[in-house]
């Protein structure tokens, strides 16, 4: 079977790792990170991406993305098959599985996850809680004070100013995954130092790549993974299976 994989660039070592030793013909297809920022522009790539596969020799796809602020929700795959992990982002890949993560966000609801794959692909190493931080927030904390007001108007500006620079009040906990394929790199130091400078308590936990080494190897449990058939759509199902899918 020739099978592609559509992913975040910010998986590449994991992902090659594994698609090495599949037994299948596996090819990878990287998506820049930086379109996480904006949920919609990243949709209509991915989406792209799945319509340019269509009409090629391989029999299925795979998707290794999350839910991802629902960047993947109406994804419609017209010809192939499409495998998508149950995740609602890459936390949960890098940790195993869907429980894992729901465990430690309800024990420690206030930490900022960190990534060798989102370090050294720039970013800072941050990867936000799915429900904390919109795009839009975002992309206006990349303006200026003097921006805002030729934009809002002096008093809007100060207030804007006040809301976005308090959202890292909300945190109190940082978290390396630590990965023995990755840590060599030793970016733990920098996930580190950005916790001692911010005033967090900092910790290391072990990852577990299960999860991406089913998906390129063909080991695909519905408990874990949606099989998405040609002329389906992805959908959000609000409960423990996160996606599912209906006629497009």
């Amino acid at each position: 079977m020739r099978l592609k994989i559509i992913a975040c660039e910010i998986l590449a070592r994991e992902l090659y790792l594994y698609a090495a030793s599949s037994p299948y013909i596996v090819d990878v297809e990287l998506v820049p990170k930086e379109l996480h920022d904006e949920p919609d522009q990243l949709r209509e790539e991915l989406q792209k991406r799945i319509f340019q596969n269509s009409d090629s020799l391989y029999q299925t796809l795979g998707l290794l993305y999350g839910l991802c602020s629902n960047s993947t929700a109406g994804l419609v795959t017209p010809r192939l098959p499409l495998i998508i992990p149950r995740a609602h982002d890459c936390i949960t890949l890098f940790l195993g599985s869907r429980e894992k993560y729901q465990q430690d966000f309800t024990d420690h609801p206030g930490t900022y996850y960190y990534t060798s794959g989102w370090i050294e692909r720039g970013g800072g190493a941050h990867v936000e809680r799915r429900t904390d931080i919109t795009s839009s927030k975002r992309k206006i904390t990349n303006a200026n004070y003097e921006e805002f007001v030729q934009l809002y108007g002096e008093e809007n500006a100060r207030y804007l100013m006040e809301v976005l620079g308090s959202w890292e009040k909300n945190y109190n906990r940082a978290v390396y995954i630590d990965l023995e394929l990755v840590r060599f790199l030793r970016y733990n130091l920098q996930a580190q130092e950005v916790a001692r400078e911010k005033g967090w308590n900092y910790e290391e936990v072990s990852g577990n790549l299960n999860l991406i080494s089913r998906l390129v190897q063909g080991e695909w449990d519905p408990k874990d993974f949606l099989l998405v058939n040609p002329g389906m759509k992805i959908i959000p199902t609000n409960d423990e299976n996160i996606v599912g899918c209906l006629p497009a």
